[in-house]
């Protein structure tokens, strides 16, 4: 977002008039929303409090509140739930609602809804009831006696518990009971990760991912040693957020191939969607594994009992590491991967506006996809 600000000129509104996002990618498209009219001051602040982050920040990590998680799993686990009952999750992340209270203000995003600055902001979380991810999104025109658009799309008046909700992680952070029923991380059973901004009315996409499309050769290994759990659990949790990121660009391509290829106008009501995508040209858990010793000491006694503090466990690991020294890499590769595509990037956000031309026209109504 700090690259894309630097291609705009420096006072431009979001060109982005559709957004959409999904578990922390949720908490980046609620910033550009909230900051819709000043494009610029959303993505410098985004970036400060990126570059500052950690992990006391997202969730508790004193000793006191893991002992007492500990010990209440084992008191469950020793009275088969007679006596105390398991802790919601592994940790308390009460802190990152505290930090997500102070930095977003969705009163600013109904301002920008209501200037024509944005058109719509959606995010996406999983109902462990309904068993389907859910589009929980704000436009500019709530439907009449709240038809919805499409099946999974609920209108809603948005705020911090749709982003606790969406980034609800299983295992490690809390359910978060909304709209009468428990929600977690949205990227669950999101199978078609691109359908909240085109529903929405946007006809092109700048999508953001944060898995590399690299292919990637088994690794060698000791056939006789057994993964810990750890690596199991880190596993378990990248299964269940199985990237659809790929198979819905694919998708996309497939449709517009077809749109034009037939002599019909808008064949059986499709439309062509210009899409850029944006993936880190690097493994990100093998970043994480280079800064793991950066995590407090109480996380990182839990890494070692679980056998996730090595290599093995940057799947882990990644989940967790919200330390600066992380951010800032991450943000570095971030800026310099857009930068390296810097004319395509100008393009597509402006059609005939290259950087520094003062101008801010966009074509159509483009929307952002972050996940």
């Amino acid at each position: 977002m700090r690259a894309v600000a630097d291609l705009l000129p420096r006072d431009a509104p979001t060109p982005f008039h559709v957004i959409t996002g999904t578990s922390a990618g949720a908490i980046v498209a609620a910033n550009i929303a909230t900051y819709a009219a000043h494009f610029r001051t959303g993505a410098v602040t985004l970036e400060r409090v990126w570059r500052n982050f950690h992990v006391d920040q997202v969730f508790r990590t004193d000793a006191p509140n893991m002992l007492r998680a500990g010990v209440r799993w084992m008191a469950a686990l020793l009275s088969v739930g007679r006596l105390a009952s398991p802790p919601d999750s592994m940790f308390d992340n009460e802190p990152l609602r505290r930090l997500l209270e102070r930095r977003i203000d969705f009163s600013r995003l109904r301002a920008a809804l209501a200037t024509g600055h944005i058109d719509a902001l959606a995010i996406s979380a999983a109902g462990y009831s309904s068993a389907r991810s859910f589009a929980f999104y704000e436009s500019r025109v709530p439907p009449a006696g709240h038809a919805l658009p499409w099946p999974r799309g609920v209108w809603a008046e948005l705020g911090i518990t749709h982003l606790m909700a969406s980034s609800a992680v299983p295992f490690l952070f809390p359910p978060v009971r909304m709209h009468d029923e428990y929600f977690g991380d949205g990227a669950m059973r999101q199978v078609a990760p691109l359908s909240p901004a085109i529903r929405l009315g946007a006809d092109r996409l700048f999508i953001v991912g944060v898995r590399h499309d690299h292919k990637l050769a088994p690794r060698r290994r000791d056939a006789t040693a057994t993964p810990s759990f750890g690596h199991l659990f880190g596993f378990m949790l990248d299964t269940l957020f199985m990237d659809s990121l790929h198979a819905g660009v694919a998708q996309l391509e497939r449709v517009n191939r077809l749109v034009a290829q037939s002599s019909v106008p808008d064949p059986e009501g499709l439309r062509r969607i210009d899409s850029l995508v944006l993936v880190p040209r690097a493994d990100l858990g093998a970043i994480a594994a280079r800064h793991a010793r950066q995590m407090p000491r109480t996380v990182r006694a839990l890494l070692r009992i679980s056998g996730a503090a090595d290599a093995d466990g940057s799947q882990l690991l990644s989940y967790l590491l919200f330390e600066s020294g992380y951010t800032r890499e991450l943000i570095a590769l971030g800026y310099a991967d857009t930068m390296a595509r810097r004319d395509e990037v100008a393009a597509f956000l402006e059609p005939g506006v290259r950087p520094g031309a003062g101008a801010h026209a966009t074509r159509g109504r483009c929307g952002i996809t972050s996940a």
